[in-house]
């Protein structure tokens, strides 16, 4: 795929006239699907699809298309009336002040292979463990890929296996436990390991329910509500350009306020499954750091809005939402977690979040599923 991609983005280029330069940008994916309903599939198939994204600059004008392409021969010819169209419209449009391309080619590649089980061996485990329970769910796994090439000279490759299983296992009607395994490597034991823990959950969800008056409570946040709130932070919390029209719904943390103490933040870019470069060419760093022992770090920085803001661009992406957010562990053990928490609640997981006051960074939202009441540690 690489070779090919290469190849129709240097026949593409031969095709360009006088000071215009071309950036192309390919994203396709070869994977296998499988949806589950009470334990059985439901749906399963796989999807093998390319996109080309041609971008032609000239004279501080740009214009782009996207295209699906299929790795044959006849994908050039598609390219080439693609790129005669940008032509045509390009000295039509206004000049763009704050276009910004990898003007100096930085070439690198970056492949990282799991062991991916095959997908009849997953539908065969997951049928067999889920026997019995209303396991409801969505499998996906395979092979990710994303190229930049531009007529400079720059080439680059990033290509990755992965897999994510979520699903849920319902007692009855709203009563369930939500859950999930993802990586890069499927291990039986694990996704056995998860499976008894949620099942283990299901069973409380049998106690009568309580009902819990308004007022404040001590709570602990499960990987899956602190994930949905760290996603919602995504929403221009650490972008540059959020921070510089006071967008930001970290504005507070801008001026001495901060989270606690053991919380790290990163863009941990060389860990996780995005590419280490982005549409316009720039190469990432390994990380970024975006919260440092609760204080405030880093932007996200895309290269429109280093020279609109005359900042260092770090490579951020046109949005500037972390693509490979992480954070550092904390010193509580799972087993300890009940007993840290005495007497609160504790919240499996969220949705419906949004920002009731961006500017002070409030949040309101929904638990979902199952959410304990613990009593002195149990």
């Amino acid at each position: 795929m690489r070779e090919k991609f290469f190849d129709l983005a240097g026949r593409l280029a031969r095709e360009l006239r006088a000071n215009e330069v071309l950036l192309c940008h390919l994203s396709a994916e070869r994977s296998d699907f499988v949806r589950f309903n009470e334990g059985r599939v439901r749906q399963a198939g796989s999807v093998e699809q390319w996109f080309l994204s041609v971008r032609l600059v000239n004279a501080r004008r740009q214009a782009a298309a996207a295209i699906a392409i299929a790795g044959r021969d006849d994908d050039l010819e598609l390219a080439r009336a693609t790129l005669a169209r940008l032509r045509n419209v390009l000295m039509q449009l206004p000049e763009d002040p704050w276009l910004a391309i990898a003007e100096n080619p930085h070439s690198t590649s970056s492949e990282r292979h799991g062991a991916l089980a095959p997908a009849e061996a997953v539908v065969e485990q997951v049928v067999s463990a889920a026997t019995g329970r209303d396991f409801v769910g969505f499998y996906a796994a395979g092979t990710i890929y994303r190229g930049f090439a531009n007529s400079l000279g720059q080439r680059n490759w990033h290509e990755i296996d992965s897999f994510n299983l979520d699903w849920s296992v319902y007692a009855q009607a709203d009563k369930a436990v939500k859950t999930g395994y993802a990586g890069f490597d499927w291990e039986p034991a694990t996704f056995n390991k998860k499976l008894e823990a949620a099942a283990d959950e299901l069973a409380l969800l049998s106690i009568p329910p309580r009902t819990i008056e308004p007022g404040e409570y001590r709570a602990y946040l499960a990987p899956r509500a602190l994930e949905e709130l760290s996603g919602l932070l995504c929403w221009d919390g650490f972008s540059a350009k959020a921070r510089a029209t006071r967008q930001s719904p970290l504005l507070r943390m801008e001026h001495g306020e901060m989270l606690a103490p053991t919380v790290t933040l990163t863009e941990n870019t060389r860990d996780g499954v995005a590419p280490g470069f982005q549409d316009d060419g720039f190469v990432k760093p390994a990380s970024v750091t975006l919260v440092a022992r609760g204080a405030l770090g880093n932007a996200l920085v895309s290269p429109r809005s280093a020279k609109e803001y005359g900042l260092a661009t770090n490579a951020a992406n046109a949005s500037e939402r972390p693509e490979a957010l992480d954070m550092a562990p904390g010193g509580l053990e799972p087993g300890e977690v009940l007993a840290a928490l005495d007497t609160g609640l504790y919240i499996g997981n969220l949705w419906y979040l949004n920002f009731s006051d961006r500017p002070a960074g409030r949040i309101t939202g929904m638990t979902r599923f199952a959410t304990f009441w613990v009593k002195r540690g149990r």
